[in-house]
């Protein structure tokens, strides 16, 4: 067990200024990544749509994967398929239809896998195979639902993603750099308050300065709602090292150096993207979400 893991266990806070070699490593990968995602979100239509059904590609084989399954045979294959087949229906802009498609998709996924188990109960339960469908489904049908709205779905989007980026940086570097008190050990070794409280800060300074140049809006309700989707951002991650936990692995897969998988890449937005969907449904649809 590396020192990081021997302090959780103790209960002990992280030690600062350790553990800074996956740095290189992280911003080559945000260097190629970061601009390919805005690009595509700026630009919309085939662009946006092909960079999320590669997306959604890439997280379905690294869950199932997880589970000791593969996507090209059942009941492997359920997960991408409900993903895919919802996401159609969300793009042709049937919502309704791709909300419903992903509620069977998961239900079938499950029925299906517990039919195939059989009586070996060493094999995977049927449950965490399927709901692989809605962790990653639910997440995809809000970011293709929050691009439907034109201009102002664009200024959304690309604030929601830097939000969610600026949470990550902000948290990383204040937690590597002043360590403190173990956000909760249990789930992982590394989180801590200060790199929770450093995510928060910088999300919510760059929401603030950064809202008014995508669109017209108050730059402290921008700074709010920042708080809102960096919080959900950290429970996301939160999320995604109970899971790798349950999963007993390190990383979701090898696929982004410095990063891992792309699940532990997306880990903050699949938490984020709902997040900024609720709040897009209280505003009401065609406008900023700090207006």
């Amino acid at each position: 067990m590396d020192q990081a893991g021997t302090a959780a266990e103790a209960g002990a806070p992280a030690r600062p200024g350790k553990n800074w070699r996956d740095l290189r490593k992280r911003v080559l990968s945000a260097i190629v990544l970061a601009p390919a995602a805005i690009l595509c979100v700026w630009l919309g239509a085939n662009a946006y749509t092909l960079l999320l059904a590669l997306g959604a590609a890439i997280l379905t084989w690294e869950w199932v994967h997880l589970c000791g399954l593969r996507t090209v045979k059942l009941p492997g294959a359920g997960v991408p398929v409900a993903v895919f087949v919802a996401g159609t229906l969300a793009v042709m802009e049937y919502p309704l239809a791709s909300w419903l498609v992903l509620g069977m998709g998961f239900l079938l996924t499950w029925l299906s896998a517990e039919r195939l188990r059989g009586g070996d109960r060493a094999q995977q339960p049927a449950l965490r195979l399927a709901l692989g469908v809605l962790y990653i489904g639910v997440a995809g049908l809000c970011l293709i639902e929050l691009r439907h709205e034109n201009e102002a779905g664009r200024a959304n989007l690309l604030f929601l993603l830097l939000v969610v980026w600026a949470s990550d940086i902000g948290a990383y570097v204040a937690g590597r750099a002043l360590g403190g008190p173990l956000l909760w050990r249990q789930v992982s070794p590394a989180k801590t308050w200060t790199g929770a409280g450093g995510g928060l800060l910088l999300a919510m300074v760059i929401g603030g300065l950064l809202a008014p140049e995508l669109a017209p809006g108050s730059p402290w309700r921008a700074a709010a709602v920042a708080a809102v989707l960096a919080v959900a951002t950290q429970a996301g991650d939160l999320l995604e090292s109970a899971i790798k936990r349950h999963f007993k692995v390190k990383d979701t897969s090898s696929l982004i150096p410095g990063h891992g998988g792309l699940l532990d890449r997306l880990d903050g937005l699949l938490a984020a993207a709902p997040a900024a969907m609720i709040l897009a449904l209280l505003i009401g649809y065609g406008g900023a979400l700090w207006r």
